[in-house]
């Protein structure tokens, strides 16, 4: 645990070497990566941490929740590490965090090694949100939020995993213990704010991600609703050079569906385009 404007953080931290900093999305947390952790652990340090407002982190009622604050808490932790540069993993609602954090890199701080992402709303004139997303979002979000349960969390997942790669029972009560944690349902009308947030920064994003001399790369699962192969058309539009795998049949966690692909393709990225010396690194 350590301590972020007054309330409590559950982070992990496994392995050596350069540090990894793996970043979920909503409505989850950290447990999403733990088919990767150990491989991952092996060759570098990873890091991670719950936002505040998921999983097992503090839920506080009356917190301003924003992207920009969670990336604020990303660097405090890595602050408290005392980190001074690091690669970056990031999914879903993680994107956005990790966006920022390039856009932050891009204005001269020059902090990150790398950037990777899974599905994500990068862009949101691409950003299809689920039923559950929208009516969070409405006037009657705070109802929808103390309504929901396991049954609709498994609904809402099984629509936007693919279908063959469905959650089993395991997986669906990890990700409810997850949201229901410390009455989290309660708080899922302030943390879906995160749509009109990104809306509020896209052109600076997106200018920081076409700018930049970073290694970039999204792993994407196809066949994703919310943001599967339309995304990563867009992508391929707007992003310069743009380093794209798609993984067909896969859905929205990529991670957790096919968590040997997600490995196979995110360890190629950092040997052909990360770690390599920069003269005798392949071009994307």
């Amino acid at each position: 645990m350590f301590r972020y404007r007054g309330h409590q953080i559950r982070w992990w931290e496994a392995g050596a070497g350069e540090p990894l900093l793996l970043i979920h999305g909503f409505p989850s947390g950290s447990w999403d990566w733990h088919y990767l952790w150990d491989a991952l652990a092996k060759r570098y340090r990873v890091i991670a941490l719950d936002m505040i407002g998921f999983a097992f982190s503090e839920k506080p009622r009356g917190y301003p929740y924003d992207l920009i604050d969670q990336a604020d808490l990303q660097q405090a932790l890595m602050a408290h590490l005392q980190i001074a540069d690091y690669h970056v993993l990031a999914h879903d609602y993680g994107d956005s965090v990790a966006q920022e954090l390039l856009a932050r890199h891009e204005g001269g701080a020059g902090f990150l090694r790398s950037m990777c992402f899974l599905n994500g709303g990068l862009f949101p004139e691409t950003h299809h949100p689920v039923l559950l997303q929208k009516l969070l979002m409405s006037p009657i979000g705070s109802l929808i939020g103390r309504l929901y349960n396991r049954e609709r969390m498994a609904r809402t997942f099984g629509n936007i995993f693919g279908p063959q790669t469905q959650p089993d029972e395991h997986e669906l009560d990890a990700f409810w213990r997850m949201i229901e944690f410390n009455q989290g349902p309660r708080i899922m009308y302030l943390l879906i704010r995160y749509m009109a947030d990104r809306r509020v920064h896209r052109d600076r994003w997106v200018a920081a991600m076409q700018a930049t001399r970073l290694p970039l790369r999204v792993i994407d699962g196809a066949v994703d609703p919310v943001s599967g192969a339309h995304m990563v058309e867009r992508y391929r539009q707007l992003i310069p050079d743009p380093d794209t795998v798609l993984l067909p049949h896969i859905g929205h966690y990529p991670q957790v569906e096919a968590p040997e692909l997600v490995l196979e393709h995110y360890l190629a990225f950092r040997e052909q385009r990360v770690d390599q010396p920069a003269e005798t690194t392949t071009p994307a």
